[in-house]
């Protein structure tokens, strides 16, 4: 291809996309249609056009194979029944008194070892619901303290958002979740604060507000124990973070140990599977896991697509000289761009993946350190990302028994708990 397309073509096709996702169309084709269309207007050929379409899919690919490597240890722990077993002993052994809390941090927990933060919701909601009926709390309350602990679990996980942060800005996942502990704490904390506020503040749950699905759930039995339940989660978190131990302490075997998440989180899975006495089950959770990961890896294949047109543009450029022109610190590119591309798209995993595809290249040419990119990108994505137009705001309204008015007040706290998060991130990777 001959020259560089205009700038106002790649956003001509970049708001197509966001268009069309707004207007339900499948995430992957408003994509590639959004890509198509702004190669066009800016005077690419058809031919060029599929280049740039095709080599912007193909810069993903990484991501792609993390993200399938990931349903494995997502399959084993939601399937096995590992997942919820966590859940139930963080509540339980908590107890009452602290019943908030140990909400919150079941589900941020139940997100952090890898299962998908709606998936999580759908876990803890029954045991929140049982243990809200009794204490007389809000379900509004309830929802901002799982809805808040996942968020805050999110970005430590090996989700495919902390993937797509990682390997677009080729950094090691590890980074990306040791980074980001301490902004999920504060978010944790602030989940806990609001939602102890509002307690008592709207309209009671009760048991009546229990589905069919989640009573079976709740007098399920055939759990695993404790301990083998999180044998595939410890293992997968040690062997992820034996790199930045060696980093931290010098010892030079495990300094140079990086094995990558690709590696590692199958391994840990199956390990896992194994001590659960689950192996018999191979084939099943990780078809269940790789059925989960689809809809993820073709929206990586689409915001691929969007990617490759900016980078062929010279949008990168006028971005740069319009944030000099505001003055505007470079370094913040990073969050707000997550935050608007998990507003538009109303995903976190989307939002991180369009955000880096199309602009990592822009964050770094600031002299943004990739590793706070990442971590500063991904917690931005938290904030705005729990809207109607997506799919996570109806699942957690589902798991509580909430029409759209009463689910839309909670998603005020939700951003809180990700602003949080991503001014705490800003602070510690970029500002300190």
């Amino acid at each position: 291809m001959d020259g560089t397309l205009h700038w106002w073509a790649a956003l001509i096709g970049l708001a197509l996309a966001i268009f069309l996702i707004l207007r339900k169309l499948n995430a992957t084709y408003a994509l590639l249609l959004g890509a198509v269309v702004g190669c066009l207007l800016g005077g690419a050929s058809l031919a060029d056009t599929v280049t740039v379409v095709v080599n912007g899919s193909q810069s993903v690919m990484g991501t792609v194979i993390r993200v399938l490597a990931a349903g494995v240890l997502a399959g084993v722990m939601m399937e096995s029944g590992a997942a919820e077993r966590i859940s139930r002993a963080i509540v339980e052994t908590m107890g009452d008194k602290l019943a908030i809390f140990a909400l919150a941090l079941a589900t941020m927990i139940i997100c952090a070892i890898g299962v998908f933060i709606p998936v999580a919701v759908l876990i803890v909601a029954p045991i929140a619901i049982e243990v809200g009926s009794k204490m007389h709390i809000s379900k509004l309350a309830l929802l901002v303290a799982l809805s808040g602990g996942g968020k805050a679990g999110n970005i430590i996980s090996p989700n495919p958002n902390a993937i797509a942060a990682a390997s677009g800005f080729k950094v090691q996942l590890s980074d990306v979740m040791v980074g980001s502990f301490v902004p999920a704490l504060c978010g944790l904390a602030m989940a806990v604060l609001l939602a102890s506020i509002m307690q008592h503040r709207s309209k009671e749950v009760t048991l009546a507000d229990l589905n069919a699905t989640q009573k079976a759930e709740l007098s399920e039995s055939d759990l695993p124990s404790l301990s083998r339940a999180l044998v595939a989660p410890v293992l997968a978190v040690v062997l992820l973070m034996l790199g930045p131990i060696g980093s931290l302490t010098h010892i030079a075997f495990l300094e140079h140990l990086q094995i990558d998440a690709m590696y590692i989180l199958p391994f840990a899975a199956i390990v896992g599977m194994l001590a659960m006495g689950k192996g018999k089950h191979v084939l099943e959770y990780t078809k269940s896991g790789l059925g989960r990961m689809v809809d993820v890896v073709m929206i990586l294949i689409g915001a691929g697509a969007i990617g490759g047109l900016i980078s062929a543009s010279d949008l990168p450029q006028q971005i740069v000289w319009l944030i000099n022109a505001m003055g505007v610190p470079g370094s913040l590119l990073a969050p707000i761009s997550g935050i608007l591309m998990a507003a538009a798209t109303a995903s976190t995993s989307t939002g991180v993946i369009l955000a880096s595809g199309s602009f990592g290249d822009t964050i770094l040419s600031f002299g943004t350190a990739p590793t706070a990119a990442a971590i500063t990108m991904q917690a931005g994505a938290t904030v705005i990302d729990a809207l109607p137009q997506g799919n996570y705001f109806h699942v957690t309204a589902k798991s509580m028994n909430m029409d759209i008015s009463e689910r839309m007040k909670v998603v005020p706290f939700e951003a809180a708990v990700g602003l949080t998060m991503t001014i705490v991130a800003t602070l510690l990777t970029i500002v300190l």
